[in-house]
């Protein structure tokens, strides 16, 4: 049981620090926070998603183009270019390495205002990093697990953020229901979207992009703007008024 507890804390603890930080702070800066708080947050979203974090230059940058040039050619995640969602995820791990390696021209209107810490990114996106947390999920394992099965597991906390990616830059594109008729392909996952905490919402999202509040009708709540509100109301952020 502590077993999938603790794959539970992982998947959802990596999950909204990828839609608070990376996806609706990074890339569309639906609010604002103080220097220090932006620091914090890059430090608890490097240990939330662990050996699969993921930079959010990097990241903010690449959903922004995303958001540009959805299902073209030049989209860097689209099903609709893409064999199967195995050749969409390593295209995507290489434009994204290319952009944080800085070996592709990368228009302006992308990395104006995304946020960037060099020597952490550096680090939490090392080998060592990645081997380190690696070792502590086998540990845990090892030491709490009490049926065969749970070991399978482990991959899963080993691929965490690439596996949130799949659910929404694939499937978010393939199935599901639309609200509002768009030149793409982007769908609502789910109604009451308990899984992803509002990411699900994906065809919602592309019709309002700098909106914080990805749910429209409602019953499609949306986890993570409502703790955006409460982390607004107690200071911590500040949300932009539209």
């Amino acid at each position: 049981m502590l077993i999938v507890i603790f794959v539970i804390v992982l998947w959802y603890g990596g999950l909204f620090f990828q839609s608070f930080f990376l996806h609706r702070y990074a890339a569309h800066q639906v609010f604002t926070m103080s220097k220090t708080m932006e620091r914090i947050t890059f430090i608890l979203t490097w240990i939330f998603q662990g050996s699969s974090y993921l930079s959010a230059y990097g990241y903010g940058i690449m959903h922004r183009m995303h958001h540009a040039y959805t299902d073209t050619e030049k989209d860097p995640h689209s099903p609709s270019y893409d064999a199967n969602l195995f050749s969409m995820m390593w295209k995507t791990k290489t434009i994204y390495q290319d952009i944080n390696q800085q070996r592709i021209t990368i228009d302006a209107r992308f990395t104006k205002n995304v946020p960037q810490w060099k020597a952490f990114d550096t680090f939490a996106s090392s080998r060592f990093s990645r081997l380190l947390w690696i070792s502590l999920y086998i540990l845990f394992f090892a030491f709490f697990a009490t049926a065969w099965w749970q070991w399978l597991l482990l991959p899963i906390t080993f691929l965490m953020a690439p596996i949130h990616g799949v659910i929404i830059n694939w499937f978010g594109h393939i199935y599901g229901y639309v609200n509002y008729k768009m030149k793409n392909t982007s769908k609502n996952l789910f109604h009451f979207d308990f899984l992803m905490m509002g990411e699900g919402y994906h065809n919602n999202h592309h019709k309002f992009a700098s909106r914080a509040n990805f749910g429209v009708k409602w019953y499609e709540i949306d986890f993570t703007y409502l703790i955006i509100k409460l982390l607004n109301a107690v200071g911590l952020i500040r949300l932009k008024t539209n």
